[in-house]
């Protein structure tokens, strides 16, 4: 047994799901499970009810990642969880500005937590979109975004489970600069809509803490079958029309797309994240 069999990692998941029913959740936790049993890893999971507890880590946690969620990014604003959240955020930030803490924290924030994170750090326009985006989606890698680690071994565009209201635009680059970030990803391009500028789908803010507005951690076999219950298939349906269910079936069955997604870009963080404490090369 090796040291990083003997010494716990302690994953802190912030769920902002407030109660409701949800698949991402049980994909992250799976997520964590078979990264552990594949390297042999003693992670220590604790999940955290941000909205409907108020509840967040401390700094014992090494490794942070913080869910999607439903409602607005917005309406939020000023509410006691939120201060909560973003007051956790500024602390991670300290512990990892600390040049006496050898070891830092690694945040990432999906979907609702990175709209968040963009409206918090004020590195682009968080904003409700026209429709409602839900499907499988390619998802394009600009220049930073190809030499990033996390996204080792994605191809360009990959594919990926986009659900949002809201979407970040805008970006601000200055800032996004100054804290030692960049634009790592965007939404397809929409040529049939005049004067559409393209989301921004995953963004690092610094070295430590990086986010996206797609869903990494979607499985494919758990979203096809969710899509295929009679309640989710007649609300898809209703919604968005047939062709888009179909669509979505056929795009989560192809092990190029979604599952490959799965495969690497939340393992990817999880071993830089672990890497970095030195108990492993993984």
């Amino acid at each position: 047994m090796n040291s990083a069999e003997k010494l716990p990692i302690k994953v802190a998941v912030l769920d902002l799901y407030e109660g409701y029913a949800n698949q991402g959740m049980r994909c992250i936790r799976e997520i964590l499970n078979q990264f552990a049993d594949f390297h042999h890893l003693n992670l220590k999971v604790e999940e955290f009810d941000v909205r409907l507890k108020n509840q967040v880590p401390d700094m014992s946690f090494d490794v942070f990642i913080s869910s999607g969620g439903p409602g607005s990014p917005l309406e939020s604003e000023g509410s006691d969880w939120e201060k909560t959240y973003f007051h956790w955020l500024k602390q991670t930030e300290h512990w990892n500005n600390n040049d006496a803490n050898i070891q830092k924290k690694y945040v990432f924030f999906i979907c609702h937590s990175f709209q968040l994170a963009c409206r918090h750090y004020k590195t682009g326009l968080v904003s409700k979109r026209k429709s409602t985006s839900f499907g499988v989606f390619p998802i394009h890698l600009l220049h930073d975004g190809k030499d990033e680690i996390v996204f080792d071994n994605l191809l360009d565009p990959f594919y990926a489970v986009d659900s949002r209201d809201y979407q970040v635009t805008k970006p601000n680059h200055n800032k996004i600069k100054e804290m030692g970030g960049c634009i790592l990803a965007i939404e397809k391009e929409r040529p049939h809509v005049a004067h559409l500028e393209r989301a921004v789908m995953a963004a690092r803010f610094n070295e430590y803490m990086i986010g996206t507005q797609f869903h990494p951690e979607a499985d494919a076999v758990g979203m096809s079958m969710y899509l295929q219950t009679e309640e989710k298939k007649k609300t898809v349906i209703e919604n968005h029309g047939e062709d888009k269910w179909r669509s979505m079936i056929e795009h989560l069955n192809d092990p190029d797309k979604i599952l490959h997604t799965y495969k690497n870009v939340l393992p990817n963080f999880l071993r830089v994240a672990v890497e970095s404490m030195q108990l492993v090369e993984i």
